[in-house]
């Protein structure tokens, strides 16, 4: 049986607001689609924090786990929960065979989380990962430079997500967006 995979997650600061949007396809290999729903952007914090996942779900989900608890271990301080997981996720023998990336953020902060040790944070407030997340990312940056002054992060997020799915295989239109 091959591996499943979960794909496409978009995030935007935009005029003081914040919207992360992800798609629900998930793939079995790259010949089957399993399920159109799933639920890859997650609140987290009471609320506070948006965290959304591509790759193998399994991992997504272990992944969503040690970095709520971080979260809670630092009282919601985004950056230091994002850089412990990544520490133990690079540094646990165990962990580093997890194959999935994370997208966080809460109202002032944007990260992406790898298990290569990388947390990164986006000069133009805009990340995206997944097999779609070049495409999301193309239309984010082009609507956020050009339709910035009429559009919220919402809107944003979401027709980034829609141009991914209308390009990428592994993308649907199934697109749940959280705003904080």
């Amino acid at each position: 049986m091959g591996q499943i995979h979960a794909t496409t997650i978009f995030a935007v600061h935009h005029k003081g607001e914040c919207a992360m949007a992800g798609d629900g396809q998930v793939t079995l290999g790259n010949a089957v689609v399993m399920k159109h729903t799933a639920r890859k952007v997650r609140r987290l914090f009471n609320g506070k924090v948006l965290a959304g996942f591509a790759g193998s779900v399994a991992d997504a989900f272990t992944l969503f786990e040690m970095f709520e608890a971080k979260l809670n271990e630092y009282n919601g301080n985004l950056q230091r929960a994002a850089v412990e997981v990544a520490k133990q996720w690079r540094g646990d023998k165990m962990l580093r065979q997890l194959e999935a990336m994370l997208l966080v953020m809460d109202k002032s902060t944007l990260l992406l989380v790898s298990g290569t040790g990388e947390v990164i944070e986006p000069d133009d407030g805009i990340l995206a990962i997944g097999s779609g997340g070049n495409y999301a990312l193309s239309a984010g940056r082009a609507l956020k430079k050009h339709a910035a002054d009429h559009l919220t992060a919402k809107e944003i997020a979401e027709a980034a997500l829609t141009t991914a799915a209308d390009i990428c295989v592994f993308t649907n239109h199934n697109i749940i967006v959280e705003v904080l």
